[in-house]
């Protein structure tokens, strides 16, 4: 009963649809919501009516224009509602009709065209082969070229490396030859030189050797004879600049005169001297007391010292006891003096090392000495004197020793710096530099 109630479609291909489902009532409203109500409003006036059974036609555009045209018939368009424009008619079956109808026109269309695409593929084939021969013949000329050139730029390099290897040894030839040249100038330039600038080149030598030797030794002697000697040689020569540098070589030789010799032996004598009496040193607060001797005092005659003196005998008397007192009680006690007080803060195991420190002091003073270097040598003999003043004992001969020993190098030692030899080196130097 569903298939035959009247059905209203908005399109043909849902009634296509609907007619291959079974639906034998149906109308096509067309699209828009207005087409669609005035198809059910005309489909609803119309009295139900039993379905007629028509044959079944074997023409499907035949049964749908029956079926368009009896829903059209039973559906008719009331006059009060305005006209609208009518949808394109689908014919679904027609176009299926043309379709069968064009199929074998198509088929040969087909054909055609892949006898042609054939055709054409093998005549492109036929000129990719004759395309490719033509590349290959191409480009096996092209190799025999490229070899061909190869070839030649293996030759070219080759001539060129020839070529380089020639400029090469040509300017090794130049350079020994330049070398051979500059050789051949120094030797004119060494030759052209005349007697005063070898003698003073000479001289310069000697002058450094002396300054070296003075310097290092101390050994003004040697300075002075090797000056002398450098004075002899120039006064050969009457050029000026030989006249200046004997100048200056009397300028040294005046200040060699005139320096104070030095027993730096001696004074280096003096200083091991003085560390071999540091061990006996003693402290001041260790300085050894000697014992007291007792002995009976002797008393003398009271009535001759009162007639001689005209004093009273009784006070004679008294004078003698009291003095006798006065003598037993200095025996037994013993007063000193100690300026500095950290002498006595020092103990007996300290003591070892305020001596060892002396004895550094003392070796630092001699290398001091032997090196001649005046400020360390003044500063550590002045730090030896006032070790000796705080902490050792003045009253004993050791240590009055040892305290003169320092003194006497101390002031032997005014003279240790020697002299040097600038004035001569320089003068000498202005004359190489003179250009």
């Amino acid at each position: 009963q569903l298939k035959h109630a009247p059905l209203v479609a908005p399109h043909p291909r849902i009634a296509q649809t609907a007619r291959a489902l079974g639906f034998d009532r149906m109308t096509v409203s067309g699209a828009g919501d207005e087409r669609i109500v005035r198809a059910l409003v005309a489909a609803a006036a119309v009295p139900s009516v039993p379905p007629v059974v028509q044959p079944v036609s074997t023409n499907p555009a035949q049964s749908r224009m029956t079926e368009t045209n009896a829903s059209t018939n039973a559906a008719p368009q009331p006059s009060a509602t305005a006209a609208l424009p009518p949808n394109q008619p689908f014919t679904p079956y027609e176009a299926h009709k043309r379709r069968s109808m064009s199929g074998p026109l198509l088929w040969f269309v087909v054909v055609i065209l892949a006898c042609a695409v054939g055709v054409g593929g093998f005549a492109m084939n036929r000129k990719l082969v004759r395309t490719e021969q033509a590349l290959a013949q191409r480009q096996q000329a092209n190799d025999t070229q490229t070899n061909e050139l190869r070839i030649k730029l293996d030759q070219a390099l080759a001539s060129v490396h020839q070529a380089d290897s020639q400029v090469a040894q040509f300017e090794g030839k130049l350079a020994d030859a330049q070398a051979a040249q500059q050789a051949l100038q120094q030797q004119y330039a060494d030759l052209a030189r005349n007697r005063d600038d070898w003698t003073l080149a000479e001289v310069g030598q000697m002058l450094s050797a002396a300054s070296q030797q003075l310097q290092l030794t101390g050994n003004t002697q040697l300075a002075l004879f090797a000056l002398q000697s450098a004075d002899t040689r120039l006064a050969a020569s009457d050029s000026p600049q030989a006249v200046a540098v004997r100048k200056a070589i009397a300028q040294d030789i005046d200040k060699l005169k005139a320096a104070p010799s030095t027993d730096l032996t001696g004074l280096a004598i003096k200083l091991d001297n003085a560390i071999d009496h540091v061990a006996n040193l003693p402290l001041s607060g260790e300085a050894p007391i000697p014992h007291a001797t007792p002995h009976a005092a002797t008393w003398a005659d009271t009535a001759k010292v009162a007639a001689a003196t005209g004093k009273p005998r009784w006070e004679v008397w008294f004078d003698e006891v009291t003095h006798g007192i006065g003598d037993q009680l200095t025996s037994l006690v013993q007063v000193r003096r100690i300026d500095h007080a950290d002498a006595m803060l020092v103990s007996p195991d300290q003591g070892y090392f305020v001596r060892e420190n002396l004895k550094l002091r003392l070796l630092s003073a001699r290398l001091a000495l032997l090196s001649r270097n005046q400020t360390t040598l003044k500063s550590d003999l002045q730090a030896a004197q006032t070790a000796l003043t705080r902490y050792f004992d003045a009253s004993s001969k050791e240590t009055q020793t040892v305290i003169d020993l320092v003194r006497q190098v101390d002031t032997g030692s005014a003279a240790v710096e020697l002299p040097n030899l600038d004035t001569s080196l320089q003068a000498v130097n202005q004359y190489r530099n003179r250009g």
